[in-house]
């Protein structure tokens, strides 16, 4: 007979609760997510021209994920608010596939560790492409939004890539 996972953020009685990280050491954690925003050819030449009716795309998109990083325990109800020592957001077009490359880091040293954060970045950065861009095309396609590397803690590291 195997024994049923225990789920960290169930209680004995199956309701759902904060996990209790005061007895984890502070240590070095950091997270890296990806994903991309695929889109005809010529909405991705008006980003790149920087002729976007409402303006420089990549730099808002840069600066919503990193307010996103920064609010995800507002976002998702169980994660724990923790001090964010630095988050970086780069976004590159690539017109050999015509999407906009997302990829954000995390970095904190603290109890809990950072993937939701950057998971959350690259999800809002991505939403915001969408949203300056969907007077031109609607069709655009939000893709591939993964974690690809973290480290710290004492679960170790994680590489997908």
């Amino acid at each position: 007979m195997t024994s049923e996972p225990t789920l960290s953020h169930l209680d004995a009685d199956g309701h759902a609760r904060m996990v209790d990280v005061s007895a984890k050491a502070e240590t070095l954690r950091e997270a890296t997510a990806r994903g991309r925003v695929l889109m005809l050819p010529a909405t991705l030449a008006l980003i790149v021209d920087g002729q976007m009716p409402k303006g420089d795309v990549l730099a808002v998109a840069r600066v919503a994920g990193i307010m996103a990083a920064k609010r995800t325990p507002d976002l998702i109800p169980l994660c724990h608010p923790i001090q964010i020592a630095g988050v970086e957001v780069v976004l590159t077009p690539d017109a050999a596939s015509s999407t906009i490359e997302i990829e954000a880091t995390v970095r904190t040293t603290g109890q809990t560790g950072v993937e939701m954060e950057a998971l959350t970045a690259v999800s809002v950065a991505a939403l915001t492409v969408y949203d300056m861009c969907k007077g031109v095309e609607r069709g655009m396609r939000i893709e591939a939004v993964r974690l690809v590397a973290k480290s710290g803690g004492k679960s170790g590291d994680y590489r997908s890539e």
